[in-house]
């Protein structure tokens, strides 16, 4: 019989909050290029973008499993050009990788005014969520 575990959404929340709570004063990184299969896969051919820094609180209480964060540092100064297409979210060290996630303009988990980023431009987040999956398996 296959797994099939289901949270409810007070421990979605719970689970939420722990993750985000990973994040206080952490980096978020955009890249160009195929995500990697997981987070603990290295960046192969990636180029960073930029870098923004979490708020030292990253996001609010979560809320049926989603926590939408706080305001996020922008990038004064874009490290490379190119098409934004994943983030990678790190603890305060910079070095601990919490999770990875998509990038979009609306709709993902990171929205930007653009996902076409350009050497020395500002790099501004729109919004951004974390949302806790309901399945466990």
């Amino acid at each position: 019989m296959a797994l099939d575990t289901k949270l409810a959404n007070a421990q979605r929340s719970r689970a939420a909050d722990a993750v985000t709570a990973r994040l206080n004063s952490g980096k978020l990184r955009l890249y160009t290029g195929t995500r990697p299969a997981t987070p603990d896969t290295a960046l192969s051919g990636n180029t960073l973008l930029a870098e923004l820094t979490f708020n030292a609180t990253a996001f609010g209480a979560a809320s049926s499993g989603v926590a939408t964060a706080n305001a996020i540092t922008s990038d004064s100064s874009a490290d490379a050009t190119g098409t934004a297409t994943f983030s990678r979210w790190f603890e305060s060290d910079g070095t601990t990788v919490v999770l990875d996630c998509e990038v979009g303009t609306s709709g993902a988990n990171v929205n930007l005014n653009t996902t076409s980023i350009v050497t020395g431009a500002t790099v501004s987040v729109s919004s951004c969520t974390y949302t806790q999956p309901q399945n466990g398996s």
